[in-house]
């Protein structure tokens, strides 16, 4: 099968629909597809080797249009009409993932976000990455969760779990890590003093690290910048606790996979697609509520059991590459039926 995938973002960007695009080029390679990806992000150099497929960047009209007659399936990795016209004038058989909310932030409808919704109902396929993102627009979705790296994220037993609580992702309001200090500010009044490290970058870490100076909290809060790859995996198995407290509903949380992948137990927000990725691997609260954290934070901390196996491991195992590569395949092949 030759698969044409469009994303808007590609690495060497980095974010949630870059890795999960690139997650489902490797695996469509690795078995046996022909994979291209149309992209508008420049490249850049890594020293890292060539993937193992061609990456085709800031295409002109016709170059665009030449890629798409070439492939069989035509794969948005969310909805870009900048890009889907060849397909749609071609008659191809189109896919079309959504990672996101189509809405403004507020959640109202303008017109861009109005002909993107529309555009859906002119591809073969829909696909939602959750029920709460497939709830919300305005055609039949299939649900496909995304995929984690199970390469990169598991359990190493050679790390002492030796820390308390982790949040990773950027720093920036959306993403609520100051909810996590001010639930520590909490803990800490009731003679509970459990330590945080903060993983990531962006603009509001200045603001982080004064709320938590001014809270009394320097030494227990480390703020240690951006890992990756094996170094990232082993300060993850460092900790008992995730925490993901996001304010935006998230349309799915691969961050909550990779936690949980580590032996985390997660404590995340309840909203949007994140109660669908956290799953049996921990438990929600209301999205904002630091006191309701602290709460959630010292149950998890006086009960030294682990969480519970099977469970977890089903609903990892669900989100493993080749599992969700392969759902996408079948997507694919009734699409070009």
């Amino acid at each position: 099968m030759r698969i044409l995938i469009s994303s808007h973002l590609f690495a060497p960007s980095v974010g949630g629909i870059e890795q999960v695009t690139a997650i489902l080029a490797e695996e469509f390679a690795a078995m046996g597809q022909t994979v291209g990806v149309v992209t508008t992000t420049l490249a850049a150099p890594t020293g890292e080797p060539p993937p193992p497929y061609a990456i085709h960047r800031q295409p002109d009209a016709w170059q665009l249009w030449r890629l798409v007659r070439r492939c069989d399936v035509f794969f948005q990795s969310n909805v870009s009409v900048a890009m889907l016209w060849p397909a749609l004038l071609q008659r191809k058989p189109t896919v079309v993932a959504c990672h996101v909310w189509i809405t403004q932030p507020d959640g109202r409808l303008g017109a861009r976000e109005r002909f993107k919704r529309f555009a859906l109902r002119l591809v073969s396929r829909n696909v939602a990455v959750s029920r709460a993102v497939a709830a919300s627009l305005p055609v039949p979705c299939t649900v496909m969760p995304n995929p984690y790296r199970e390469n990169i994220f598991f359990v190493d037993t050679s790390v002492a779990r030796d820390r308390d609580v982790v949040f990773l992702g950027r720093l920036v309001s959306d993403k609520g890590a100051d909810v996590v200090i001010e639930a520590l500010r909490l803990l800490r009044l009731r003679g509970v003093e459990p330590g945080l490290t903060v993983i990531g970058d962006g603009p509001e870490a200045p603001a982080l690290r004064r709320q938590a100076a001014e809270a009394g909290l320097s030494a227990q809060v480390r703020f240690i910048g951006t890992r990756t790859g094996s170094e990232l995996r082993r300060e993850l198995n460092r900790h008992r606790i995730m925490v993901v407290p996001s304010r935006w509903a998230e349309p799915f949380g691969v961050v909550a996979l990779e936690g949980a992948a580590c032996g985390c137990f997660v404590i995340g927000a309840n909203g949007g697609g994140l109660p669908e990725a956290i799953g049996p691997c921990g438990e929600l609260f209301p999205s904002g509520d630091s006191g309701a954290l602290a709460s959630a934070l010292q149950r998890r901390l006086n009960d030294p059991s682990p969480p519970t196996t099977p469970p977890i491991a089903a609903h990892l195992a669900r989100h493993r590459r080749r599992a969700v590569a392969e759902r996408y395949l079948e997507i694919f092949r009734a699409a070009i039926r």
